[in-house]
């Protein structure tokens, strides 16, 4: 059985990175793996984590989503009914421990660095 676009099992998708994709952030870039499209943004607060008040610490978090059409049929945002769903949660905390796993936060002086990560295209499995 082929993959579309002729893929072989072990071959990737297409990635493509387009930095400094938005204007108005400490720092952006458009994510495509094949047809999939990610928006991922960073910001910085210039507070940390309360746990980490007085230890010079600062501290990195990310929040997901996926647009309402992202996807073939329309999904209600989740923060319009109120919390948001496991499988939201889980991709969120992915995100933030592997990033943190990778940074110094002894670096980043009590502050705080906000990843934002909005689908804009699904296409295929996370």
């Amino acid at each position: 059985m082929k993959r579309n676009l002729s893929r072989k099992f072990n071959e990737l998708r297409p990635i493509r990175l387009t930095n400094n994709y938005l204007r108005n952030t400490a720092g952006s870039v458009l994510v495509e793996f094949g047809n999939t499209k990610v928006i991922c943004v960073a910001s910085l607060d210039d507070k940390t984590a309360p746990f980490l008040k007085n230890t010079g610490k600062g501290w990195l978090t990310a929040e997901y989503s996926m647009l309402p059409m992202s996807t073939q049929t329309r999904t209600a945002r989740e923060s319009s009914r109120g919390r948001l769903g496991g499988r939201t949660h889980e991709i969120q905390r992915l995100i933030g421990r592997s990033l943190r796993a990778v940074s110094d936060l002894t670096t980043f002086g009590e502050r705080t660095i906000y990843v934002d990560c909005d689908v804009i295209q699904a296409d295929g499995g996370t």
